[in-house]
């Protein structure tokens, strides 16, 4: 029996209106996906969004893709966030990985993988360790056997969407010490994904442990990773953007299921009966606050959409380090705030509906414990931080991919 063929999303329309049907097919299962967790591997919900299109709408036009930008990256994955943020995350770190061939990838690669993607077939990243300094100190290693054969050894950790993807995308240093990228496939021998995913939010992203225990890799396979970043470059950009969409997209479906728990159950309190309201749209504080809280979600989506303008305008391979900082600061503006603006809606949830919002039914905390755990992947004093000293002192910010 053949699969389906993967639909071609030619336009930014067609896209987003993918984006919603998936989004809708989402959504009854959204609190059973929450509560199990690594628990029960969403395998049905990632089969929707792998048959979408959606994984393949970056890919560019020369390689039998749509080429679509920041823009439509950006709706799409506020979308899919706004509903169920962790299944929005997961293609994340496949989104970068395609722009990373895009940018450094030879022919062959780039064909080989680009079919894959426009097929239906997902990347996961394992790009980040523990036990560093930092995530990204690592000790995974790409080298040399004795037969001259390329082999992976390494333990890599946060490695979202690898454990039901076609390929994983793996960062290590080679036998020079240079950082390179290694494409392997998810059922490669040596290779093993755990469900060791145990966090208080985003829990369906299982983005646990990945072991590589002497994988053999295909040296056309592997991309200098370290030359992406030794050039004015946008990758980090749009991966912070797809991070902002997602926080951007937490903070809007909080907002919307407020609104819905105010209108179909909350009752008023008794001390706003006590002036006179008869439900609690008659409870001036209410309105105050629900009106305050979705202006500052419809600002975060504002920003949202300027940074993927932004980056639209910049494009994947900018003209110099300055262009390439116009880019990165507005992501890192619109990242700074939806963050915060996020888990300050997952909080006032509850100021708003009251004490029976928080029956456990509604699993209605879900959306703090998911804006709260999802923004904390990169600090935002630091965000604010660099567009402060643009700002006042002219100096540019770093040319990493966290910004």
């Amino acid at each position: 029996m053949t699969e389906p063929a993967v639909p071609l999303l030619h336009t930014h329309d067609d896209a987003v209106a993918a984006a919603h049907q998936v989004a809708q097919a989402l959504r009854p299962g959204v609190i059973d996906r929450d509560r199990a967790g690594a628990n029960t591997v969403p395998r049905e919900a990632l089969a929707i969004l792998d048959s979408s299109g959606l994984l393949g709408i970056t890919v560019p036009v020369a390689h039998g893709g749509p080429g679509l930008g920041p823009r439509t990256l950006a709706e799409v994955t506020r979308v899919l966030a706004s509903v169920d943020p962790a299944i929005a995350q997961i293609p994340q770190g496949h989104f970068l990985i395609v722009d990373v061939l895009t940018v450094c990838g030879g022919p062959e690669v780039r064909e080989r993988l680009f079919a894959q993607v426009l097929s239906g077939r997902r990347i996961g990243n394992a790009l980040a360790e523990r036990g560093g300094r930092h995530a990204q100190d690592l000790t995974t290693r790409l080298t040399v056997d004795s037969a001259g054969a390329l082999r992976l050894h390494g333990r890599k950790y946060y490695c979202t969407g690898t454990l039901t993807a076609a390929w994983i995308a793996v960062s290590a240093l080679d036998d020079e010490g240079r950082l390179c990228l290694a494409l392997v496939p998810r059922d490669a021998d040596g290779v093993s994904v755990d469900t060791d995913w145990n966090v208080m939010g985003q829990r369906a992203t299982t983005s646990g442990t990945t072991t590589l225990e002497a994988v053999a890799v295909d040296p056309r396979l592997v991309l200098d990773y370290a030359s992406a970043y030794a050039v004015p470059q946008q990758l980090g950009a749009r991966a912070q953007l797809v991070h902002a969409a997602i926080e951007t997209g937490i903070a809007g479906g909080t907002v919307h299921d407020t609104r819905a728990y105010l209108r179909e159950h909350a009752r008023p309190s008794s001390e706003a009966v006590r002036t006179g309201a008869a439900t609690v749209a008659g409870d001036p504080h209410v309105l105050h606050r629900y009106g305050r809280l979705a202006t500052r979600v419809r600002a975060a989506e504002a920003l949202l959409a300027d940074a993927a303008r932004t980056l639209e305008r910049v494009g994947l391979l900018p003209t110099d380090a300055r262009a390439a900082a116009t880019g990165s600061l507005a992501v890192a503006a619109a990242k700074a705030f939806a963050s915060e603006v996020a888990v300050e809606a997952g909080s006032e949830l509850f100021a708003l509906c009251g004490a029976s919002a928080t029956d456990e039914r509604w699993d209605l905390h879900r959306h703090w414990r998911n804006a709260r755990t999802h923004s904390v992947h990169d600090p935002v004093d630091w965000k604010y931080h660099h567009l402060g000293a643009y700002d006042i002192g002219d100096v540019l910010p770093p040319n990493h991919g966290q910004l």
